[in-house]
C-alpha cells in the first residue's frame, strides 16, 4: 500500500476508534440513570487503564519490530498469544474475586473480566495489521466494531444495568474479533510466537508501561479512586464531559502518531520547533471553538446525547474545554522532546501527572466535581509549560539521529 493511502486509513482507523469510545458513552449514558452511567463510568475507566497498560506493553513495542518478514510474522504471533492468554487470566482472577462482592461497582467490574479477553485481543490484532503495514484491515475490523456495538447498545431498555450493558458493549466485539483473525491468520501461516518472550528481560514494553503509568494511568486510577471513595456521580459527570471533546482525541493521536517522521524531515531544530508550536496553537484554538460549541448547546440537544448526565457534564464544560486546550499544548511539546530528546519526556511525565492528581483530589475537597474538573485543568497546563520550557532551550542544539518514538502523549 502507497504512504499517502496508508496514513489515511490509519488515520481514518484512529476516527472510527475514537468514535466508537464517544459513541459506547452517549449511548450507556442515554439509557442509564446519571448513578447507573456513574457506575459504568467508573468500570470504563478502569477498562481504559487496562487497556492502556497492554497497548504500552503490547502494542507500542510491536510496531518498532524491524527485521525479517518472518522475524515480523512471529512478534504478531506473539503478540496476540500473549495478550489471549494474559487477558484471559488476568480476567478470570477479575471476576473470581468480585462475583461475590455485593454492589453495582463490583458486578460491572466482574463482567468486564468475563468480556475482556474479546476487547483486548481484538486490539492486538489491530496492531498486527499495522505492523504488517496492512491498515486497511484495521480499518475494517474497526468499522465491523462499530456497526456491531452502536445496534446492540441501542436495543438495550432504558434503564438498564451498568452490568448488562458492559456485557453487551464487551460482546459486540466478538464479530470483529473473528473477523480479524480470518484475515490475520494467512498472513501469519508458518510463522513460529512465542508469547514468553514478551516477558524477557529488555522488552521494551516494560518502558512504555512505566510512562504510560505516570503519564496516564495515575490520573485515571484517581479519578476510579474519587468514584469508589468519594462520589461516584462525579465520574459520570467527567466522563460525559470527556466524551464530548473525543473529536480532540483523533486529533493528538494523530498527531502524535505521524508527527514524529515528519519532523524529522525539517534540517534545523529550531525549525522543528517552530513547526509544533504552529501545530499547538491550531490545535489549542480548535480545542477552544469546540468547547465554544458544546457550551452554546441547547439543553434539549445535550440531553439527548448524555440523557440525566447531560446537567452534570455541561457544568464541567468550560473547565474541560480549557484542559483540552492545555492538552493540545503539552501534546505537540512532548512531540517536540520526543524527536529532539525522548530521554527528557520520563521526568516531566512523572513529576507533573503526579501533580496533576494531587490538584484533582485538592479540587475535589475544596469546590467539587467543577474544582476536580478544573485541578485536572490545572495539572494539564502545568505540564505544557514545563515541557514547553524544556523544548524551548534545546532549539539551539543540533538535531539528533532519528529515534523510535517513546510512546504516546499524555494529557
Amino acid at each position: 500500500m502507497r504512504t499517502r493511502a496508508a496514513v489515511l486509513c490509519s488515520v481514518a482507523d484512529q476516527g472510527v476508534s475514537a468514535l466508537t469510545n464517544i459513541a459506547v458513552l452517549i449511548m450507556a449514558a442515554r439509557l442509564s440513570t446519571a448513578a447507573g452511567f456513574s457506575v459504568f463510568s467508573i468500570v470504563y475507566t478502569v477498562f481504559t487503564v487496562l487497556l492502556g497498560l497492554t497497548v504500552a506493553y503490547v502494542g507500542q513495542a510491536l510496531v518498532l519490530e524491524r527485521g525479517a518478514p518472518s522475524a515480523v510474522r512471529s512478534a504478531c504471533r506473539s503478540a496476540v498469544g500473549f495478550t489471549a492468554v494474559a487477558s484471559t487470566a488476568a480476567g478470570a482472577l477479575m471476576a473470581a474475586a468480585l462475583v461475590l462482592v455485593p454492589g453495582e461497582t463490583a458486578r460491572g467490574l466482574a463482567v468486564l473480566g468475563l468480556v475482556l479477553p474479546v476487547v483486548l485481543t481484538q486490539d492486538a490484532v489491530r496492531y498486527c495489521f499495522s505492523v504488517l503495514r496492512l491498515p486497511h484491515l484495521a480499518l475494517v475490523t474497526d468499522l465491523v466494531r462499530l456497526v456491531a456495538v452502536v445496534p446492540a447498545l441501542v436495543l438495550q431498555p432504558d434503564g438498564s444495568e451498568p452490568s448488562r450493558l458492559i456485557a453487551v458493549w464487551g460482546l459486540s466485539a466478538l464479530p470483529a474479533l473473528v473477523l480479524g483473525a480470518a484475515l490475520l491468520r494467512p498472513r501469519l501461516r508458518g510463522a513460529q510466537g512465542d508469547p514468553r518472550r514478551l516477558l524477557r528481560r529488555g522488552h521494551l514494553g516494560r518502558r512504555f508501561v512505566l510512562e504510560f503509568a505516570v503519564g496516564n494511568a495515575a490520573g485515571q486510577l484517581a479519578i476510579i479512586g474519587l468514584g469508589v471513595f468519594a462520589n461516584p456521580l462525579a465520574v459520570g459527570a467527567l466522563r460525559g464531559a470527556v466524551a464530548l471533546f473525543g473529536p480532540m482525541n483523533v486529533l493528538f493521536n494523530a498527531a502524535t502518531s505521524f508527527g514524529p517522521p515528519l519532523l524529522n524531515r525539517v534540517a534545523s531544530t529550531a525549525g522543528r520547533v517552530r513547526a509544533t508550536a504552529v501545530l499547538a496553537a491550531v490545535l489549542a484554538v480548535v480545542a477552544a471553538c469546540w468547547a465554544g460549541v458544546l457550551v452554546l448547546l441547547p439543553d434539549g440537544a445535550g440531553r439527548q446525547l448524555l440523557g440525566d448526565t447531560w446537567a452534570a457534564a455541561a457544568a464541567l464544560l468550560p473547565a474541560t474545554g480549557a484542559q483540552y486546550a492545555a492538552i493540545a499544548l503539552g501534546t505537540c511539546a512532548l512531540l517536540t522532546l520526543r524527536v529532539l530528546s525522548p530521554r527528557s519526556t520520563l521526568p516531566i511525565q512523572v513529576v507533573f501527572s503526579l501533580l496533576s492528581v494531587g490538584f484533582l483530589i485538592g479540587g475535589h475537597l475544596l469546590g467539587g466535581v467543577l474544582g476536580a474538573a478544573w485541578g485536572l485543568c490545572l495539572g494539564s497546563a502545568l505540564k505544557a509549560t514545563a515541557a514547553w520550557t524544556r523544548a524551548i532551550r534545546l532549539r539551539n542544539t543540533p538535531p539528533p539521529a532519528p529515534q523510535a518514538p517513546a510512546g504516546p502523549a499524555g494529557g
